[in-house]
């Protein structure tokens, strides 16, 4: 064929080809299937040069929608099965007393007085002969850990006993606590501790001579105490770490001694004793008999003498039905005033005191508040004392980061949180403030009578 006619094919095939001028859509069409071709074959070669991909776990599993029922019902079974295999993989008080008789049996002379101890070498043929479920205890870490100052390079043997029972105490309240865990989240709602603390009361010889009926109050009693200093954002939940890590399941399984002293009962919150004392303070202010709190019935609350001021503010901010206080309402309050030294009561009074939600207290909101005790005190036929006295004395005891300002940080690093607010609030703290030094002598004084006699 002569080049002649190729040349004139190729240009009727030019002009009437699929080569013709293209649409902007065609183009575009084009470009996207271009796009998804050379993709799709990158992709293709990452997998081919990455095999390892693969392998990589699953992380992330939604949890079930409610109407999935038996992705639930799943869910809470395979929970139970794996807490029953965490459960059996601790000591039992079989295995305890295996570990005691052998640790007895593998100690090192001399004996500090009578207690006894145990060198390294012993302990690891403790741990080769206790068994599997004690191997996580027999390591140099934790021998170091109860290391102290013996000459010998020893360790008691009684610490090192009560720190595995301490451990599988922890674990087992772990577990126990989590069969309360409905969302399997590794926290609690308060209905699930409330239901926690209901099952257990029947354990608790010091709540033997509870009524049942008082059982409701009892457990809202001591589920606030939880939820009133381990959940300072008020989310409704808390984590069971949380509760672990704190000293209130101490005080509440201390109830399962029988013999525990009358003291300690009532220094302990989750008492009977301590229950119906709080209890009956609220049935002693509610005058009306309609189960909530007015105003007026709350100024009654201690000494009687919490001003006014403070009262609208505790009013204007915590959570109130018709204006009147409920029982946990009410049991927030006690347990903001009864532990003034701790950071949680100070958060909750201090947002009383912010009254112009700034984050901080000024000279301004100092005199608001002391304004109303300098009313109290000409009431009660007392002198008033100078604001511009007590406004330099808190500074001095605060000592804030800035001169003009204190923050709620400032008041909890101070150690003297509750001195300031006590002041603020409460005539007669404020009394006993402003006669420290007189009551210090008279007390003094007493002694001293007392020894003499």
């Amino acid at each position: 064929m002569e080049w002649k006619e190729v040349l004139r094919r190729r240009l009727a095939t030019l002009s009437s080809g699929p080569n013709k001028k293209k649409s902007e859509q065609e183009l575009k069409d084009e470009e996207m299937d271009l796009f998804t071709k050379y993709y799709s074959e990158w992709k293709g070669g990452r997998k081919n040069t990455n095999e390892f991909y693969k392998t990589i776990p699953r992380f992330y599993y939604r949890l079930p929608a409610e109407d999935e029922v038996l992705l639930q019902k799943l869910r809470e079974e395979s929970r139970a099965v794996f807490l029953q295999r965490k459960s059996r993989e601790l000591l039992d008080n079989e295995e305890l007393q295996n570990l005691w008789f052998l640790l007895d049996k593998h100690q090192t002379p001399p004996m500090i007085g009578e207690e006894a101890m145990i060198n390294y070498e012993n302990f690891l043929k403790v741990g080769e002969k206790a068994g599997p479920k004690c191997k996580q205890f027999f390591t140099a870490k934790v021998f170091a850990k109860l290391l102290h100052t013996d000459s010998y390079g020893r360790i008691s043997i009684m610490q090192f006993f009560n720190y595995v029972m301490r451990k599988v105490w922890l674990h087992q309240t772990r577990i126990g606590l989590s069969l309360y865990d409905v969302a399997g989240q590794g926290y609690l709602r308060e209905s699930d501790l409330e239901n926690y603390i209901l099952e257990l009361i029947p354990t608790l010889p010091q709540l033997d001579g509870l009524e049942k009926s008082f059982y409701s109050f009892y457990v809202c009693t001591a589920v606030r105490k939880f939820f009133f200093f381990l959940d300072p954002l008020r989310t409704g939940k808390i984590k069971i770490q949380d509760i672990l890590a704190c000293s209130f399941l101490d005080d509440l399984l201390e109830l399962r001694d029988e013999e525990l002293s009358k003291e300690s009962q009532e220094t302990n919150w989750f008492s009977a004793p301590s229950a119906l004392r709080v209890y009956g303070q609220y049935l002693n202010l509610d005058k009306d008999h309609n189960g909530m709190l007015s105003k007026e019935e709350l100024s009654r609350y201690g000494t009687a003498t919490m001003t006014n001021v403070f009262l609208d503010r505790v009013f204007q901010e915590c959570l109130t039905y018709d204006g009147e206080m409920d029982y946990k309402t009410y049991l927030d309050f006690v347990l903001a005033l009864e532990n003034r030294k701790e950071p949680a009561a100070l958060q909750y009074i201090f947002k009383l005191l912010d009254i112009e939600n700034k984050g901080y207290l000024n000279v301004f909101s100092l005199n608001y508040f002391f304004r109303a005790i300098q009313e109290l005190m000409k009431i009660h036929g007392q002198d008033p004392v100078s604001f511009q006295d007590v406004k330099d004395e808190i500074f001095d005891m605060v000592k804030p980061k800035d001169p003009l300002k204190i923050s709620l940080q400032d008041l909890i690093s101070s150690n003297q949180g509750d001195t300031v607010t006590t002041i603020l609030i409460d005539l007669n703290g404020f009394w006993t403030y402003e006669n420290r030094e007189a009551l210090v002598a008279n007390d003094s004084e007493n002694s001293a009578d007392l020894e003499d006699t």
